[in-house]
């Protein structure tokens, strides 16, 4: 008898159920937790990518400044170590968001994210950060015929406002990049987005922050934040952190300044690992750039190849807990495993019989406007930074400098930006959060299947200024 052959659900067979990228044996100890009182300049509390970088700046611009960096778990181990690896320099969650919400300071949006990602790859060159760092680009690429046109109205809408950069690739072009049959064309922005490891990235901050004498402390969780003397204080565990200054990098963790809260709800995603590639499946799909992909749709995947030929496969199935839950039971969900193999054999249906290595999944913060927001409480002693809606492996060191910015009480370029001194739409409360959020993404999927076409609740939340995409 012939052996049967391989399905969706039997390529997960093997997939382990934890992130990739946390999964390495080169994974540093974690810092001890802190036990008793510190005292320092600048407390940071967070040890994602927001946090590190909040540190890591700290400290280049004051060397003499004491750091002290709390984390709740272990450096990295949240979104920071699970998400795609895909490190953009838009700060606007993309051209459109951008031109749609701050088109008289998209300009100066546009240069600034350039000069971020510069930035990023140039601290990753000094501080020696094994992250597999590489300027590769990313197509945007279309599978249905009117996500062509779409695209082709945003590189000319684009062009005819001064932004260049990216080339669009017809159906054969676009093919002979990466080949899947159900790529119709391509957008190819080839500097604006470099692939890396997304864990090894923050475990070479960790190391770079405590290499500039910033003191780290793990598996401390911020309780609380309270005003104390000239400065703040925050309880934790075992002890307390005095400092006269505070950056909140939590993110989608309940910020210790609670009317922050409204503004931000967990979106979990969920992504899958293949094994690595033989030659020949390698020669099948002919990805030799190794550029980040992701479609075109509403409900869109993002896939990528590692340095030891894996492609990473995630995206499309976003679910938001009734009530913003955070609960590690979200982190894995098997449903949203198995429609996203399916997906992946349907785009490349050459690599029938690859199997999966690793599939997990993670909470994003995301905000009502896609694109982060700031802010100080506590009469400028305390600053923030959230929602970052998936696009925070570059725009979090953005977010740090606004963060120290704002806490040093200076007029920058930064602090100047609308995007910066403007705020999201709050989201209302259950029941109507979780109801509205529903809604949205059963439009969003029926526009995927007429043409792109928005219904009038889509049309509704574009002109209240909360136009999802995903």
């Amino acid at each position: 008898m012939a052996p049967a052959a391989m399905t969706p659900v039997s390529s997960l067979s093997d997939a382990r159920p934890v992130s990739f990228w946390l999964d390495d044996p080169g994974k540093p100890a974690p810092q001890p937790a802190l036990t008793g009182d510190e005292h320092c300049d600048l407390l940071v509390v967070g040890g994602g990518y927001s946090g590190l970088w909040t540190a890591l700046l700290a400290k280049e611009r004051d060397p003499q400044r004491e750091v002290v960096l709390i984390e709740g778990n272990e450096v990295g181990w949240a979104a920071s170590g699970r998400n795609g690896g895909f490190c953009a320099a838009s700060l606007t969650h993309g051209f459109a968001n951008g031109l749609a919400r701050w088109p008289g300071e998209l300009e100066k949006l546009e240069e600034l994210g350039a000069r971020n990602l510069d930035a990023i790859e140039a601290a990753v060159a000094r501080y020696g950060i094994d992250c597999d760092f590489e300027r590769t680009g990313e197509i945007d690429v279309a599978t249905k015929p009117h996500q062509v046109e779409e695209l082709r109205e945003m590189q000319r809408e684009a062009e005819e406002l001064g932004f260049g950069g990216s080339e669009f690739l017809d159906r054969d072009a676009v093919r002979a990049e990466v080949d899947s049959p159900t790529f119709l064309g391509g957008l190819y922005d080839r500097r604006g987005v470099a692939m890396l490891h997304p864990a090894k990235l923050a475990w070479g901050l960790k190391a770079a922050c405590l290499g500039l004498g910033v003191r780290v402390y793990e598996h401390t969780r911020g309780l609380d934040l309270a005003p104390s003397g000239a400065g703040m204080a925050v309880r934790t565990p075992y002890g307390r952190v005095f400092a006269r200054r505070v950056a909140l990098g939590t993110n989608i963790f309940p910020s210790l300044v609670k009317r922050v809260r409204p503004y931000t709800v967990p979106v979990y995603d969920y992504a899958l690992m293949t094994q690595p590639l033989s030659d020949e499946q390698l020669a099948a799909v002919g990805w030799k750039n190794r550029q980040g992909l992701g479609d075109s749709a509403n409900q869109f995947h993002y896939f990528r190849i590692t340095p030891d030929h894996r492609i990473l496969w995630g995206g499309y199935d976003a679910i938001y807990p009734y009530g913003g839950r955070l609960s590690a039971d979200l982190d894995h969900r098997p449903e949203t495993y198995l429609k996203l193999a399916e997906h992946f054999f349907h785009c490349f249906p050459q690599l029938e019989g690859l199997k999966f290595s690793h599939a997990w999944g993670g909470a994003i913060d995301t905000c009502s406007r896609f694109s982060a927001f700031f802010g100080t409480a506590h009469r400028g002693k305390v600053a923030y930074a959230a929602g970052f809606t998936g696009l925070g492996v570059g725009a979090t060191r953005f977010g740090a400098d606004v963060m120290l910015d704002l806490l040093a009480g200076e007029r920058t370029e930064r602090t100047e930006l609308e995007m910066v001194r403007s705020k999201p739409m709050p989201f209302p409360p259950e029941p109507l959060a979780w109801t509205g959020i529903t809604v949205t993404k059963w439009s969003l999927a029926r526009a995927d299947e007429n043409g792109g076409r928005r219904n009038l609740w889509l049309k509704a939340m574009d002109r209240l200024g909360l136009g999802f995409d995903s």
